[in-house]
Parts: structure tokens; sequence; C-alpha cells
């Protein structure tokens, strides 16, 4: 009678693993075997000897789970039962920050499920960051540099690859920015409660401006966006006068400092 000792699934080296891995049956006894077992589902084995037997886990098989896996002869016989664990796909939801400098990247942590198996995670064009995850329902990692970006904007998938395979992409988003230039302020002076324009490029997603005055304290102030290219901003009180600077900041990192004296 045959006798199954172990099975390993050839992806992952283990009693573990998903649809479309081929399984290897170690065992005695084994070369009568005309089907596997995989829980109620009878599967052709798709090669046979003493001693080995393998077959694919069939797309039938549940999500995840513990499965029963035995061989039955060609005389009826069926042998000891062994377990199989199928690794569930893996699912990701959100991230902790929606966008990364493009020029440093920076610490990012993925949410989702399925996670406890996987190897790595990907960034689209951006490119994949090796991980081990400690928690089945999150894994931080550093999101790369993108330093071949156009664009001010460059939105990448965030997938993970497990096991269990790879995460369905498009769920979850990224944005890489450039940082922003200043190219001009107009007027180059103001004082309290003045409005300026400030005129540049990559101004998307602007969400502070920073006076630097002459004793080198600053103040930050929430500009108004015009479109892509200008902002208007509001002198703020508190600025000692005499020759400053202004600088803008979004998710791709501060501007250039650009000259404004306060008058």
């Amino acid at each position: 009678m045959a006798t199954i000792t172990s099975l390993v699934d050839t992806t992952t080296t283990t009693n573990q693993g998903k649809p479309g891995d081929t399984v290897q049956i170690n065992g005695t006894g084994l070369s009568t075997t005309t089907k596997v077992n995989f829980g109620a589902v009878a599967i052709t084995p798709a090669s046979v000897t003493a001693t080995l037997v393998t077959f694919v886990v069939p797309s039938t098989a549940p999500c995840s789970g513990q499965v029963s896996v035995s061989v039955t002869s060609s005389a009826g016989a069926t042998s000891n039962a062994l377990p199989f664990f199928v690794i569930a796909t893996p699912t990701t939801t959100g991230l902790s920050v929606t966008c990364v400098s493009a020029a440093t990247g920076g610490p990012v942590t993925l949410f989702g499920t399925n996670f406890l198996s996987g190897t790595q995670v990907g960034l689209g064009t951006v490119g994949n960051v090796p991980v081990t995850p400690t928690q089945s329902n999150q894994v931080t990692f550093t999101a790369p540099t993108n330093p071949g970006q156009v664009g001010t904007v460059s939105t990448q998938p965030v997938t993970i690859t497990t096991a269990g395979g790879t995460s369905a992409s498009g769920t979850t988003l990224i944005d890489y920015y450039l940082a922003p230039t200043i190219t001009s302020v107009l007027p180059i002076s103001g004082t309290e409660g003045d409005v300026i324009t400030v005129n540049g490029t990559g101004f998307v997603g602007v969400d502070t401006a920073t006076f630097t005055d002459s004793t080198a304290a600053t103040v930050t102030v929430v500009p108004t966006p015009v479109n892509e290219t200008q902002l208007s901003v509001t002198v703020p009180a508190g600025l000692a006068t005499g020759a400053g600077t202004i600088t803008v900041h979004t998710c791709g990192g501060n501007s250039n400092a650009q000259p404004f004296s306060i008058t």
C-alpha cells in the first residue's frame, strides 16, 4: 500500500502553495497511483514513479486553508493523507502616504491582507522592493527614487507578491512628485497683508509657502494655487524688515529660495 511521507510545492519548497503550482508527493509504493485526491477533487497525476508523484494544484482549490492530499492506486487502495495549505492571493487596501519625492523616495506602509509570505512590493515602472512582512495586514518599505521622471507627477501602481501570487494592479496607487521651482516673485518686496504672485513650475499639490526674513526667522503660510505655474501668497505678520527669501513645498520637496524683501 502506498505511503506518503511529504508534500513539497516546487515554487515555495514547502507544503504551501497556490492554484497552478506543481506539487511533489514523496513516499513509497507510489508506482500504481492513478489519481491524486486533493480534498474532494480527483486529479490525474502529471508523473508517477515508485517514490514520487507530481500534480498541479487545481483552479478549483479553495481560496485559502488546509486540504488533505492522498493518492489512490489502480487497485483502488488509498494512501494516508497529509495536509497541504492553499495560500490566499494578497490584496492591497491603502498606503500610509499617497505621495513621495521622486528625488528621495521615502518610507511607506502598505495595508491589505495575506501579506505574510510576501517577497517584494512592486511600484510600477519605478521597480521592485524586497520585503519580509511580519504582519498579515501591513508591511513597511522604502520607496525608491524615480530619477528618470519627466512630468511633475508620476502615478504608479503598488502591488505585493507573495507565495499566493501578486495582488491586483491599479487598486492602490502612489504619486511621485518632482520638486517645484520658483522663477520669479512679483512684486519682489512687500509688507504684511500684501498679496504677491509666485511664478514657477511644478506647482501641483503645493501645501505651504515659507518666508525667511533678514534675521533668519521663518513664517509658513498656505498659498492659494492659481495654476501649475502660479501661486497667490499673502505676506504674513511677524517678519523683520529687510532682504529675505520665499520657498514653496510640495510632496516633491522644497523649491529653491527666491529673494523677497519685507518693507
